[in-house]
């Protein structure tokens, strides 16, 4: 398999550097700095809303996986997929230990098969499952993931 690459770019804009005034504002490039994502922490660490945090990056991770094992599944079943959306849900949470974490992410994904490509229920939540059991990074993290397909 081959490896995969990700930079996080960060430069003090704060005059002074202490907890609560220096800037989380950082960028997140990708393809050698062709895709650039601007980023930050999460508001409720000081992080700008208005940027990607690490959090969402997460979750935004798992639910692409998941829609790309989903397609891939359904293309080599012959099941034609016209649209897929998924408004993902992640919580980030303290443990036992009192660390936070993304304990759990909640996948809430909606397909649109094309005309005359029947999928019933039963079906569907069959590949929901094993494209879940497939996705790449589902199978790389410790947090509990649930896929709640939507109608």
């Amino acid at each position: 398999m081959s490896p995969h690459h990700a930079s996080v770019v960060w430069t003090r804009t704060s005059a002074d550097f202490t907890y609560d005034t220096y800037n989380r504002a950082h960028e997140i490039r990708f393809k050698d700095g062709a895709i650039t994502i601007p980023g930050s922490g999460a508001p409720m660490f000081k992080g700008d809303a208005e940027r990607v945090d690490p959090e969402e990056a997460f979750v935004a991770s798992l639910a692409a996986c998941h829609m790309l094992t989903f397609l891939a599944l359904c293309a080599r079943k012959r099941l034609t997929v016209e649209a897929y959306e998924d408004n993902a849900e992640g919580f980030l949470e303290k443990g036992a230990n009192g660390k936070f974490s993304m304990t759990r992410v909640t996948l809430k994904p909606r397909v649109r098969f094309a005309p005359g490509t029947e999928v019933d229920a039963a079906k569907l939540a069959d590949i929901h499952h094993k494209s879940h059991e497939e996705c790449f990074i589902a199978n790389s993290v410790k947090t509990d993931v649930a896929v709640e397909p939507q109608s």
